[in-house]
């Protein structure tokens, strides 16, 4: 040791001062960490009065706060109190020292709770302490200057620290306190006011369409609301047929809304969307290692939607290999992941939908038949557009209004115009009525639209299923007495796409907005065979 060190000149222990301070301000930025990430408000205060203890080493806290009814205070956090002491701590608004800090606004120090009268004891919490002139200190908690609850806390930083020092540090943690209290009161102001912004236009969706948020009033969709009133409460598998874009989804949506499932998750798979391999892992997750690139156990749809509604949409593209396991889920309510061997238990109802015939399907094989008539227990019929002409007026009046927001524009109809559309048969059905109307308020140079616009993009739909209905789109013609059926129609479309692109499926497919499988079954639904010059190419 040189001469400096036993002098005292270098000396590597700071001051007892320094280490309060780093004290003060380690637990000051762990109480700003915590607010900072704050979720839940009665959690984030007691874990800061934890702080208090862990960093301090103080023993006992209470954060006393003003109740709703602004008639008493009452402990919302504490540390060192047992649950029972907690509920004891209910304090008039001018009782004890609580009340006194309240009301006067001031923070109070009591050297000695064993020698102030106006100490109450009111939890217990200080019955076994024999410590002698035990200290008690409190600070009121203010938010825009006004008093809303007290922090107290025992003597903090020890007898051979100034009570000042415990006030200054109090004083801080009380304003970030009240900081906190404003902002939490800030957030769930704005939640309040979303809940209702929410309830005011569930109630104008539910004044200007129906309950379930379905646009019509047509005689064939009041049975549909009819059915759904009835069938909703039950357990009961549905089947949703009928023709693409007729509004399964929102039947889905309304069954499962009317249901005792209601608060329970709603889950959306379609069937046709997902590859084949990788459907069966959706459907039924798959555990760690199960694959390549299996790195992590993963829950699959059914176990999501435990307790709710689980809707396949377009089932009748479920290849016929995992057919057989929904079979299972839906007679035993058990499945087992993908390389797992535990056998998990669910609560689903499913409700299915498809815009092919499944019976046919069953007739070709390409349907199990047991899976068929467990689905079909309650089966709902949707209309066609073209069978609900009556909505056609409300269905273009909404998506036009939609359209125009969207799109800063103010499209309107003329009554002819909305004439031509009453008369036209739809084949895309609601969503062919959709897109028409937002291409046209996009496309349009008029605000005014009159049948002839309407004619003109109606002609430039570029599908060729729109082409193959094109003559339809000529309402006030009457139709040709040798015109073709639609079956012929859509053979002839298929034919024509699979010739335009040499035979090749997948691309015939894309161009019509198909799936592999679905061109698949036309191929051999309607017997297409690759002509011999396209062979040899």
């Amino acid at each position: 040791m040189n001469n400096m060190e036993k002098n005292g000149i270098l000396n590597l222990e700071p001051p007892a001062t320094y280490q309060l301070e780093t004290l003060k301000l380690r637990a000051l930025s762990e109480v700003c960490k915590l607010i900072g990430r704050a979720v839940h408000l009665d959690t984030t205060l007691s874990r800061i009065l934890k702080v208090l203890h862990d960093i301090l080493h103080m023993e006992r806290a209470t954060l006393v706060l003003l109740d709703p009814n602004r008639q008493r205070l009452s402990i919302r956090a504490s540390y060192g109190l047992s649950i029972e002491e907690e509920r004891r701590g209910i304090y008039g608004l001018s009782e004890g020292i609580c009340g006194q800090i309240f009301q006067s606004g001031s923070p109070c120090v009591v050297p000695d709770i064993n020698s102030e009268p106006m100490f109450l004891n009111r939890t217990g919490a200080r019955n076994k302490i024999k410590k002698e002139g035990l200290a008690f200190l409190g600070v009121p908690i203010k938010v825009e200057e006004k008093t809303v609850g007290v922090l107290t806390v025992d003597h903090l930083f020890g007898p051979d620290v100034s009570f000042e020092e415990d006030m200054s540090f109090l004083e801080i943690l009380a304003t970030l306190i009240g900081q906190f209290l404003m902002l939490h009161h800030a957030i769930s102001q704005k939640e309040e006011k979303l809940v209702e912004e929410n309830k005011s236009l569930k109630a104008e969706l539910h004044s200007r369409f129906n309950r379930h948020y379905i646009i019509g009033d047509s005689e064939a969709m009041q049975e549909i609301y009819r059915l759904i009133e009835k069938i909703a409460p039950s357990r009961a598998t549905v089947l949703l047929l009928g023709e693409s874009g007729t509004g399964k989804e929102l039947v889905a949506r309304a069954l499962h809304e009317s249901s005792t499932r209601k608060d329970k998750p709603y889950i959306k798979v379609n069937c046709a969307a997902l590859p084949e391999n990788l459907l069966e892992s959706e459907l039924l997750g798959h555990d760690k290692g199960a694959f390549t690139g299996a790195t992590a156990a993963k829950p699959g749809r059914f176990e999501l939607a435990d307790g709710g509604t689980i809707f396949l949409d377009e089932i009748g593209e479920l290849p016929i290999l995992l057919q057989a396991k929904l079979l299972r889920v839906l007679q035993e309510q058990q499945f087992e992941r993908i390389g797992g061997t535990r056998t998990l238990t669910v609560d689903v109802r499913i409700i299915a939908a498809t815009n092919v015939d499944l019976q046919t399907n069953v007739d070709q094989g390409l349907f199990r038949s047991d899976l068929y008539y467990r689905l079909n227990v309650v089966p709902i019929q949707l209309p066609a557009l073209r069978e609900r002409r009556d909505d056609i007026a409300l269905l273009t009046d909404h998506f036009l209004r939609s359209s125009n927001e969207r799109n800063n524009r103010e499209v309107k109809f003329t009554n002819t115009a909305l004439d031509y559309l009453t008369a036209h048969n739809w084949p895309g059905n609601v969503r062919e009525l959709q897109n028409l109307i937002e291409r046209l308020v996009i496309l349009t140079d008029k605000q005014i639209v009159e049948p002839e616009a309407l004619k003109i993009h109606m002609d430039r739909l570029p599908t060729p299923i729109q082409q193959m209905n094109k003559s339809l789109a000529e309402p006030t013609e009457p139709p040709h007495p040798g015109h073709s059926s639609l079956k012929d129609l859509e053979r002839q479309e298929i034919e024509a796409s699979l010739r335009r692109n040499g035979w090749v499926q997948a691309r015939a497919a894309r161009e019509l907005g198909l799936t592999q499988r679905q061109i698949g079954y036309r191929i051999k639904k309607f017997n297409l065979a690759r002509p011999a010059f396209a062979q040899a190419e």
